[in-house]
């Protein structure tokens, strides 16, 4: 749960974020004028400020200024009315996250909101490194191996330079977790950070996005918006999934880590930025560039630094200390007692290939103990949690398993072989996985999006792609 300062001088616009933040799980602090707020700020601690411009008494621009001097990670999303769009653009570049016109719609700001809270939990969240006993007070990065012995070497190495640096692994291996430690243990690590998921942002909107645009760029356009990479400037960027970034793009990334200079769409002036570029793909760019699908001079520029986070089969030894971890954490969270494993159990967890890798062994700690309460973990429990989380379902359930999933694959190439049949059965499968989540958790997309292990950045561009609803409807 995140907490989260609401300042706006109307009570019904306070209200609405109480019952709207609410509801996704939020604790929500108002304040009625700018100075109320910075008092509150001084003496709590927020996740995000959510701030209006035009307030009686002190504005929200000089209120900004004292945020951003004070407290320079904690994101501040900016509301304006239409007459001072000008000055919220202003209020970008001094430093807040984001703005929004008002009227929004709610969707759009929960969207601005989950990036917001993403930048802070990797900004503020402390990585501890090879932890192997208590919880950290943050996250942690687990393992003595020597895999992973090479990630903290590497981490040490690049850190305090302001080399791009390349994360590789597959899903689930703690790519961002390797790039909050690289930010943490930086020489730009009292700056803020940016973050980009690049395939939670359709094509047409993530250029604007990284790059800003001019007033009267495209429809729509009704003024100038600053770009993340403008945003970060002094600070660090981190380019999530960069290997599913459409090749558009990928020149101007490419002119950015080589010359420090790009346009705002629809503009000419050229903004120079000093930013350090992290980025993270579980793509395989060796394939993507014989496809066709990225820029070998890009790989080559990004690769010139590169960490693997490696999957953990190749880490087997590690198992025992990260499930030790994982219970403790799961024990403090859901408030039981830490439960013993039994033999067999160890035995399953130490066998099991893990495709989802550290995040599936999570997920399959904390099921396991959901469901035990707190007695010892049999390997019965085990393989609930697994089937659950590789989305099989237990023995006698109706769910999807190899064979029925395999007939239908047998129909659906029968009926519908030939252009686009692999692209349209995907799309198809994707719709109505996203529609069922959303039915089952009532529309709730931040429960949603967990039920289908995605950011919530990533369900809601998912959502709009195939057009549905809250409540997974068309």
């Amino acid at each position: 749960m995140s907490r989260i300062l609401v300042v706006d001088d109307e009570r019904n616009v306070l209200s609405g974020f109480e019952e709207l933040l609410g509801s996704e799980g939020h604790e929500v602090l108002t304040a009625r004028h700018a100075q109320a707020g910075l008092e509150r700020i001084e003496a709590e601690d927020f996740d995000l400020v959510i701030l209006d411009i035009r307030m009686p008494g002190m504005s929200g621009l000089d209120a900004l200024k004292q945020i951003v001097h004070g407290q320079p990670k904690l994101p501040v999303i900016i509301m304006t009315g239409e007459g001072t769009m000008e000055t919220a653009v202003e209020a970008t570049k001094r430093g807040a996250f984001d703005y929004h016109l008002k009227p929004f719609e709610p969707a759009d700001m929960l969207q601005t909101i989950e990036k917001a809270l993403q930048c802070t939990r990797l900004m503020k969240g402390h990585v501890a490194l090879g932890r192997e006993n208590k919880v950290a007070a943050g996250d942690a990065i687990i393992g003595q191996s020597p895999p992973m012995q090479e990630v903290y070497k590497a981490i040490g190495r690049v850190a305090q330079t302001d080399a791009t640096v390349l994360i590789r692994g597959e899903s689930g291996t703690g790519k961002e977790l390797i790039a909050q430690a690289i930010y943490q243990h930086s020489r730009r690590s009292a700056a803020p950070l940016s973050v980009v998921n690049c395939v939670a942002i359709p094509e047409t909107l993530l250029e604007s996005e990284l790059f800003g645009y001019e007033k009267g760029a495209f429809t729509g356009a009704n003024a100038r918006r600053i770009g993340k990479f403008e945003q970060a400037s002094g600070g660090t960027i981190f380019l999530d999934e960069i290997g599913d970034m459409p090749l558009s793009i990928q020149a101007k990334i490419l002119r950015v880590l080589q010359e420090k200079e790009f346009e705002r769409l629809g503009g000419n002036q050229t903004i120079r930025v000093d930013v350090r570029v992290l980025t993270a793909t579980n793509r395989d760019l060796e394939i993507a560039i014989a496809e066709g699908t990225f820029r070998e001079d890009l790989y080559y520029r990004l690769n010139v630094v590169t960490i693997k986070a490696p999957p953990l089969r190749e880490r087997r030894e590690d198992i025992p200390t990260l499930v030790g971890y994982f219970l403790d954490r799961s024990a403090r969270e859901l408030n039981v007692a830490r439960p013993p494993l039994a033999e067999d159990a160890t035995g399953l967890l130490q066998d099991h290939s893990w495709p989802g890798n550290v995040r599936e062994l999570q997920n399959c700690i904390q099921r396991a103990m959901i469901h035990t309460q707190g007695h010892p973990i049999q390997a019965t429990d085990l393989h609930l949690a697994l089937e659950l989380d590789s989305g099989r379902g237990p023995v006698g359930v109706a769910n999807l398993d190899d064979e029925r999933l395999f007939d239908i694959v047998q129909r659906w190439l029968s009926a519908h072989g030939g252009i686009r049949a692999c692209e349209r059965f995907l799309e198809k499968a994707e719709r109505l996985l996203l529609a069922e989540a959303l039915k089952r958790t009532q529309g709730n997309q931040t429960r949603a999006a967990e039920l289908l292990g995605l950011t919530r950045p990533t369900l809601h561009a998912k959502m709009q792609k195939h057009g549905l609803h809250a409540r997974g409807e068309l």
